[in-house]
């Protein structure tokens, strides 16, 4: 069983920044991609960002150029970081980790507004 805890949304206003970090705990697991979704009111969930265990990562269209997936692989914590936020990034972010059964973390809110 793995539990992961996120941490690190907040409300931010248009161009700013934050860092959003999704820590994995647990036994005898071992973790191969690690990943980011958003999910804004009134719409699916969507992917942001992906990374695998060597680093190879993936970006949704939306957010490329702007946020930077990264992670740990020693303390099992998968980071996103968010630069020049806007009104539609506004969203829950959940992370998620392949293990290889897929786990969720719990959600974080990230408002982005003036």
């Amino acid at each position: 069983q793995v539990q992961l805890v996120e941490s690190g949304g907040g409300l931010v206003q248009p161009g700013g920044s934050l860092r959003l970090s999704c820590a994995a705990s647990g036994s005898g697991f071992s973790i191969f991609t690690m990943g980011w979704y958003r999910q804004a009111p009134g719409k699916q969930r969507e992917l942001v960002a992906t990374i695998t265990r060597d680093g190879r990562t993936n970006y949704a269209d939306s957010v490329k150029g702007r946020f930077t997936i990264s992670r740990d692989n020693v303390k099992n914590t998968v980071y996103l970081a968010m630069n020049s936020l806007k009104p539609e990034d506004t969203a829950v972010y959940y992370c998620y980790v392949e293990a290889p059964r897929v786990y969720w973390g719990q959600g974080t809110q990230v408002t982005v507004s003036s």
